[in-house]
């Protein structure tokens, strides 16, 4: 269908072109003296001709242009395109302005390129502010709309807090899932589409580790989004001056006045300087993990050495790393330890222990 109107838009223009550049084209080669060439329909006749003859090359052209163009619009999201079209049309009314006070002045070269330059600069500028500044935009309205509501309605506080924006590590990680069942994760959860995009590229890598880490993140999602009762909302906006995922999620937190789930101890971090309410998944899970105080005693499976010298390092059931004082040499036992410290961060807890055999034995 859509090489059947490219046919007939070529036809139309040849014929248009036909009877207005023709009979010029047989005044210059002086054939003007046939009656026949000076009859419109005749030269309307010959340029569809000329034209359908040109399309059996340059039809399939169009058409991949057309279609590598209707893909492209489609993927864009419908709110950048909205915001881009309003700022083209602002911007190309300012243009006609501007142009129609030039009028005024009567000089030939300024009336007859400067419409064209103003048209071509402000219609650019304009779709630009507007694609560009349409989350600013989105905000802007999404206050505005609210405030009248509570103009209308009676007063109610809105809590953005109850925004919970997850990040592609605390996604993968997959306990975030069972938070939100457990209810003490509330309010909406935002999966923005630039996290979507990154994991999706994970999924499609093709080193083996990375993705299944990609394929676990989608089947979270899937698990979040229709297993568990919660509401869960996909931010389809981009900032596309930005690159990283990581500044970018701090900026719709910003914009929303949201919280960012995470378990990223770098990206925490980075929330913190900036003043961006964090949810840090690992902090959580350090808070319900069993208290371990200095000169408490444990039991341990020794399974490999330490980074220092003479260290043996064991694991608790929950993950926990001990490092053992001097116990390179009960590697594959199991020994009761005594706790001497406890390093407890966001990145994670350690346990520091040496064997009870030497405090007995000092």
């Amino acid at each position: 269908m859509l090489r059947r109107i490219v046919q007939a838009c070529f036809l139309i223009m040849g014929g248009t072109l036909g009877i207005l550049l023709l009979p010029e084209l047989f005044n210059l080669l002086q054939i003007n003296d046939i009656p026949v060439v000076n009859n419109s329909y005749v030269t309307a006749i010959l340029g569809a001709i000329i034209f359908y003859l040109i399309t059996f090359w340059a039809v399939d052209y169009v058409f991949n242009f057309i279609k590598w163009a209707e893909d492209s619009l489609v993927k864009i999201p419908v709110t950048d395109v909205l915001f881009g079209s309003v700022g083209l049309i602002f911007g190309l009314l300012v243009a006609f302005l501007i142009g129609f006070a030039l009028n005024a002045v009567q000089v030939p070269v300024i009336n007859a390129v400067a419409p064209i330059l103003l048209t071509l600069l402000f219609g650019y500028l304009g779709f630009q502010v507007g694609f560009k500044k349409r989350d600013e935009l989105l905000g802007l309205f999404g206050k505005g709309s609210s405030k009248k509501k509570a103009a209308e309605e009676e007063p109610e506080k809105v809590d953005h807090k109850t925004l919970k924006i997850l990040d592609t590590s605390v996604i993968i990680d997959g306990r975030v899932a069972d938070i939100c069942q457990t209810g003490f994760l509330e309010g909406t959860i935002v999966i923005p589409q630039f996290v979507l995009a990154e994991l999706q590229h994970i999924a499609d890598s093709s080193d083996v580790l990375k993705r299944n880490r990609g394929r676990r993140g989608l089947d979270i999602l899937n698990r979040i989004q229709k297993e568990l009762a919660i509401k869960v909302e996909i931010y389809e906006g981009d900032f596309e001056d930005t690159q990283e995922v990581d500044s970018k999620l701090v900026k719709l937190a910003k914009m929303t006045s949201g919280v960012l789930v995470t378990n990223d101890f770098n990206l925490n971090k980075v929330c913190e300087l900036q003043n961006v309410s964090v949810l840090n998944i690992n902090d959580l899970a350090n808070a319900v993990k069993p208290v371990v105080l200095p000169g408490e005693e444990l039991t341990v499976h020794v399974i490999k050495d330490g980074k220092e010298y003479h260290q043996g390092v064991a694991y608790l059931d929950d993950g926990t790393m001990i490092v053992v004082e001097e116990g390179r040499e009960y590697i594959g036992k199991r020994i009761d330890v005594l706790v001497t410290s406890v390093l407890q961060t966001s990145a994670g807890r350690m346990i520091f222990a040496k064997p009870k055999l030497l405090e007995k034995a000092l």
